[in-house]
C-alpha cells in the first residue's frame, strides 16, 4: 500500500472539489494538497460575468485533470475513489489501496441521479449524469422514434429544447413545466418557446470544448464514475436526428412513473405505466429526476447528516467533526439561513460552497478566525432556459413566506418576464427571463429592503427607468 501525505485533501473533481483547489492555491500556495478525483476529466469554471455583486454567470467546462498542477504547484492528483475515512487518525483510504494523511479534508464527492424504481433492471431506462450515460443516450437517440422524459428540472427542460427529431412525452408531477426554477407565469412564458423553438433553433458556436470518445480523456479507468456534466452537455445531442422520429411534443401533467416493462414482439419494446392510469409505448425512458447526496464509502466516526441526506455542514462548510469540511451536492447546509437565502443543488452554490470551505480550511489551519461569504446572503442563480437568460433572485418563488405576499409582473411576450415578489411593500425575491438589466437594481432592494410603496405599480412601468433610482 501506497502512502502520501498532505496539509490539505480533497476529493471529487466537481466544481466544488475544484474551486476548492483554486482557491486554496491563492490562500496557501506552498501547502501539500491532493484531490482525489475518479475521472481523468475536472470541472472547470469559465468565462466569468458579474451581473451584480451576488449574481454571477459562468461557464464549466472539462478539463484534463492534469492542469490543474499549473495553479497550485504543490498539487498531486490521485485518480481513484474514496473507500474510507478515518477521522480519528486522519487518514483517507482509497479504493486503489493508496493512504493519504492529511490534516484538513473537504468532501465533494456531489450527487448521484435519483432514478426511477426500474432503471437497474431495464438498459432503456437512461440517467444523465455523466459522459459516458450520454453516449449511451446517442446511441439510442440514433434509432429512437418515442421517448419519454420524466423529471422537471434543468436536465429534462435542456433535453425537450435541445432534441429534434423524434416524438418526445414529458411527464412531470407539478402542474407546469420547469418547476424547480420558475412559477406557473413563467412557465407558460416558457412553453411559447417550447412550441416555437423548432423553427427558430439554430446551432450556436461554443465557447467550451465539449468532450467526446476521440478525446480519449472521459475515464483513465472504465470501472471509475466520470465526473458530472457541464451545463452545456446536451449541444452533443442536438444534431443526432432520427430519420423515422416525429417532430412532437406531448406534456403529461400532474403524474409520476408507477412502473416499467419490457415487451417482446410489439412496435415499442417498453410500456410505461403512469400513476395518472394512462399507458405509453416508446423506445426508451429518460430519467432526471434530481440527484440525491453521493457518500459511497465509510466512515471510523460518522459526522452528523442533514435530513436530505448531505452531510450536515455549518456556515464555514465544517462538519460535526472539526477538521472534516463539505461542500456542493453532498453537503446539507445546516446553519441558520440568512433570510433571502436556502440550499438548492445548483453549479452557482457548489462553487460558492467550495471557496468558502477552502478558506475556513485554511484559517483553521493557521489558527485563524473568518466569516461566512457575502454570496450567502442572497440565493441567486443564473441560467438557460429555452434559449431565454433566467435568473433567480432571493424567494423568487415566495418561499417562506406563507403566502402572505404580492406580486408584480411585467411580461413582454416572447422578450421579457419580470416577477417581483413583494412582502409589506419591500422586495424578497424576483425572477428575471430575458435581457432585463434589472439585476442589480433587485439584489439592492432585496439586500436593503427598501419599502416601496410609495412607488406602487410604477416599479415595474416600462415607461419610468426606475433602476436609476436605486442601483
Amino acid at each position: 500500500m501506497s502512502k502520501l501525505n498532505s496539509k490539505y485533501l480533497i476529493v471529487g473533481g466537481g466544481i466544488a472539489g475544484v474551486t476548492c483547489v483554486e482557491t486554496l492555491a491563492i490562500l496557501h500556495p506552498g501547502a501539500t494538497l491532493i484531490i482525489i478525483t475518479a475521472s481523468s476529466l475536472v470541472k472547470n469554471v469559465s468565462n466569468i460575468t458579474f451581473y451584480a455583486k451576488t449574481i454571477v454567470k459562468f461557464d464549466v467546462s472539462e478539463t484534463e485533470a492534469s492542469s490543474l498542477k499549473k495553479i497550485h504547484p504543490n498539487l498531486h492528483i490521485v485518480y481513484d475513489s474514496l473507500r474510507h475515512v478515518d477521522t480519528t487518525h486522519k487518514i483517507a483510504y482509497t479504493d486503489g489501496g493508496i493512504e493519504i494523511t492529511f490534516e484538513a479534508i473537504c468532501i465533494c464527492t456531489g450527487g448521484i441521479p435519483k432514478l426511477i424504481s426500474d432503471s437497474k433492471k431495464i438498459s432503456r431506462i437512461i440517467g444523465i449524469r455523466d459522459t459516458e450515460s450520454v453516449e449511451h443516450f446517442q446511441e439510442k437517440l440514433r434509432n429512437g422514434r418515442r421517448m419519454v422524459v420524466v423529471g422537471n428540472g434543468g436536465i429534462a427542460s435542456e433535453i425537450i429544447h435541445a432534441i429534434r427529431g423524434i416524438e418526445k412525452i414529458w411527464v412531470v408531477r407539478d402542474e407546469y413545466i420547469s418547476a424547480t426554477f420558475v412559477d406557473p407565469g413563467a412557465a407558460e412564458f416558457l412553453q411559447d418557446s417550447v412550441k416555437n423553438y423548432q423553427e427558430k433553433q439554430e446551432n450556436t458556436v461554443l465557447r467550451r470544448h465539449i468532450f467526446s470518445e476521440e478525446d480519449k480523456l472521459v475515464s483513465v479507468n472504465k470501472n471509475l464514475k466520470s465526473a458530472a456534466l457541464g451545463p452545456d452537455w446536451y449541444r452533443k445531442l442536438e444534431n443526432v436526428i432520427s430519420s423515422e422520429g416525429k417532430q412532437e411534443l406531448e406534456i403529461i401533467y400532474k403524474s409520476e412513473v408507477e412502473y416499467v416493462i419490457e415487451k417482446e414482439n410489439t412496435e415499442y419494446p417498453l410500456y410505461v405505466k403512469l400513476s395518472n392510469g394512462k399507458a405509453i409505448e416508446c423506445d426508451f425512458v429518460i430519467s432526471a429526476t434530481g440527484v440525491e447526496p453521493a457518500v459511497n464509502f465509510t466512515w471510523d466516526e460518522e459526522p452528523v447528516f442533514g435530513k436530505d441526506g448531505g452531510i450536515a455542514v455549518n456556515e464555514l462548510q465544517q462538519t460535526s467533526i472539526p477538521h472534516v469540511f463539505a461542500a456542493g451536492d453532498v453537503a446539507s447546509a445546516s446553519w441558520e439561513h440568512s433570510a433571502h437565502w436556502f440550499q438548492l443543488r445548483l453549479w452557482t452554490q457548489a462553487r460558492q460552497m467550495g471557496a468558502m470551505a477552502a478558506k475556513a480550511m485554511h484559517a483553521k489551519i493557521n489558527k485563524e478566525d473568518v466569516l461566512q461569504d457575502f454570496c450567502f446572503e442572497l440565493f441567486t442563480h443564473c441560467t438557460t432556459l429555452f434559449g431565454h437568460r433566467v435568473v433567480l433572485l432571493g424567494k423568487y418563488n415566495g418561499q417562506g413566506l406563507d403566502k402572505k405576499y404580492e406580486i408584480l409582473l411585467r411580461v413582454t411576450h416572447g422578450h421579457e418576464y419580470i416577477k417581483f415578489v413583494l412582502q409589506n411593500g419591500k422586495l424578497q425575491g424576483a425572477i428575471l427571463i430575458g435581457e432585463t438589466d434589472l439585476e442589480e437594481m433587485c439584489e439592492n432592494l432585496i439586500l436593503d429592503q427598501i419599502d416601496l410603496t410609495p412607488y406602487g405599480d410604477d416599479i415595474l412601468n416600462p415607461d419610468i427607468d426606475i433602476d436609476d433610482y436605486f442601483d
